[in-house]
C-alpha cells in the first residue's frame, strides 16, 4: 500500500521525473481536455459574423504539456497527464462555443475561415498553469487572456479586455487539477462572453 501511496503522490511531481512515472517510453501519459459550461443567452443578436482567432501563447504554454510553478517559482510541466490539445487549440472552441451560446452575433466561427466575417476576435493567452506556494500543498491554477475585438473590414480595433481567473485545487490530485482548470477556464471565457455584449460594434456595411 505504501508504494502506490507514493506513486499516486509522485503523479504529479515535475517532468525530470517523467521517465520513472511512466515506466516505460512506450506508455502513453493520461490525456484530458477541457470543458466549459454555455453561457446564458444575452440580447438580441446583430447581423454580424465574429471570428474567433486561435489565441497566440509563448512556447512554453503552447503545448499538450500541462504548466506548472512549483514553490520556488520554477515553470515546470506535469509528468504522466497531457490536453488532447495544445493549450490554444483547445481553448479556441471553446471560446467559439462560449460565444455562439451566449453571444449577440448571428455567427460565429473559428479563423481562419472560407466565410466571410464582418469582426475578429484576436486573443492572446498569457497565463495557463497550476502554481504551488507550498510542497504538497494544492495548486492555485490561473487563467490570464487578453482579447481584442477588431474591425474585420477596416483591419482597426475596437475594444480590448484583460479576462483573469484563478481557481484552487480541491486537492493535489490529477482531477482535482483538471477540474480546477475547468473553473478557472469556464470564468475567463465567460468574462470575455460578458465584456463583448457591452461593446457597441460598427454598423455592418450597405
Amino acid at each position: 500500500m505504501r508504494i502506490v501511496v507514493v506513486l499516486c503522490l509522485a503523479a504529479l511531481a515535475c517532468t525530470g521525473c517523467a521517465n520513472a512515472l511512466l515506466g516505460s517510453p512506450a506508455e502513453a501519459p493520461e490525456i484530458y481536455r477541457l470543458e466549459v459550461a454555455g453561457q446564458p443567452g444575452g440580447a438580441e443578436r446583430l447581423p454580424l459574423a465574429l471570428a474567433v482567432s486561435r489565441p497566440r501563447a509563448a512556447a512554453s504554454l503552447d503545448t499538450e504539456r500541462i504548466a506548472v510553478v512549483e514553490p520556488d517559482s520554477r515553470f515546470d510541466y506535469y509528468a504522466g497527464m497531457r490536453w488532447s490539445e495544445s493549450a490554444p487549440q483547445m481553448l479556441q472552441p471553446l471560446l467559439v462555443g462560449a460565444l455562439q451560446s451566449g453571444g449577440r452575433y448571428e455567427s460565429v466561427l473559428a479563423a481562419p475561415s472560407r466565410v466571410a466575417v464582418d469582426l475578429l476576435l484576436d486573443v492572446e493567452l498569457r497565463r495557463f498553469e497550476a502554481s504551488y506556494s507550498t510542497v504538497g500543498g494544492a495548486p492555485r491554477v490561473r487563467v490570464e487572456m487578453h482579447a481584442t475585438l477588431m474591425d474585420a473590414r477596416r483591419g482597426e480595433r475596437i475594444s480590448s479586455v484583460l479576462a483573469s481567473a484563478e481557481a484552487t485545487a480541491a486537492a493535489s490530485r490529477r482531477g482535482e487539477v483538471v477540474a480546477a482548470f475547468e473553473r478557472a477556464t469556464g470564468e475567463a471565457v465567460g468574462q470575455v462572453v460578458r465584456w463583448l455584449r457591452n461593446v457597441q460594434p460598427p454598423h455592418p456595411a450597405d
